[in-house]
């Protein structure tokens, strides 16, 4: 399988959630990716050691002191020989360990530099996952209910890795540009787009509100069901009748699920029931 990344060298220093995932794409797209880990260790090889695993498999993953003099000497060594340099600290503390926008674009003109912050809106702020999402309406404050998946974090992920290709494209093609700062609180407010604009908020089509795009009980489980386009509405009307709701309720999730792969309907049970 082509890689378009192979023969280049990506240095992480991100630890945690959107780091490691950006690592991992990195690294499926054919990188040689070495991780530096303070002698504390990554605090995800605690919370999910599974996934650590999973993320780092074929990472090169080095304890490096970055706070004595041997240990900067020994990153210093590593972008000397890299292409990208991938980081999820504050400004502040990354120039502390003198690793300055700076004093990178002086000692290492060619290497590109993806900075994973908590919001572009003031960089040094403090926060995580839950409190950008917080901030970008996604969680209902009228039902307060802890998120089931990390979407800053995820979405940054993916924005990071964007930059990295960008950048390095970039290189290849002789541009000037050397670094791209991701904010996961930016990541946030992007996923919570379609809830801004109205398409997911309350009343809106895809908010539950109608028939052709919500959730339905069954009689023993739940299914989501989307039959928004005119050729999925009409199969489902004709499968179901004028109450859908009713109609659902007497048969078992599992009847739908076959109904719905013979009648070629979007419909899908309820993970996890």
């Amino acid at each position: 399988m082509f890689q378009p990344l192979q023969g280049l060298t990506v240095v992480s220093l991100a630890p945690n959630v959107p780091g490691p995932l950006a690592a991992a794409s990195l690294r499926d797209a054919g990188a040689r990716v070495v991780k530096v880990e303070g002698p504390a260790g990554d605090p995800l090889a605690q919370m999910s050691p599974e996934w650590y695993a999973e993320l780092h498999r074929g990472i090169e993953v080095r304890a490096i002191d970055l706070k004595t003099d041997a240990g900067r000497a020994e990153l210093d060594t590593l972008l000397a020989g890299a292409d990208l340099l991938l980081t999820s600290s504050r400004p502040g503390a990354l120039a502390r360990l003198g690793l300055s926008p700076e004093r990178l674009t002086r000692d290492f003109p060619r290497l590109c530099r993806v900075t994973i912050v908590g919001d572009t809106r003031d960089p040094e702020a403090a926060g995580h996952d839950l409190t950008y999402q917080a901030e970008a309406g996604l969680i209902d404050p009228a039902q307060p209910a802890m998120p089931r998946t990390l979407v800053a974090d995820l979405t940054g992920s993916r924005e990071a890795y964007a930059a990295a290709l960008g950048l390095l494209l970039g290189r290849e093609r002789g541009h000037a540009e050397r670094e791209r700062v991701v904010g996961l609180g930016d990541a946030a407010r992007f996923a919570a787009a379609p809830y801004r604009v109205g398409l997911t908020a309350p009343g809106g089509l895809l908010s539950g509100a109608y028939d052709n795009y919500r959730l339905y009980a069954t009689a023993d489980g739940w299914v989501a069901a989307a039959p928004l386009e005119p050729h999925f509405a009409a199969r489902w009307s004709e499968a179901l009748g004028e109450d859908a709701a009713a109609a659902l309720r007497t048969r078992p999730t599992a009847h739908w699920e076959a109904l719905a792969a013979e009648r070629d309907l979007p419909l899908a049970a309820l993970a996890g029931e």
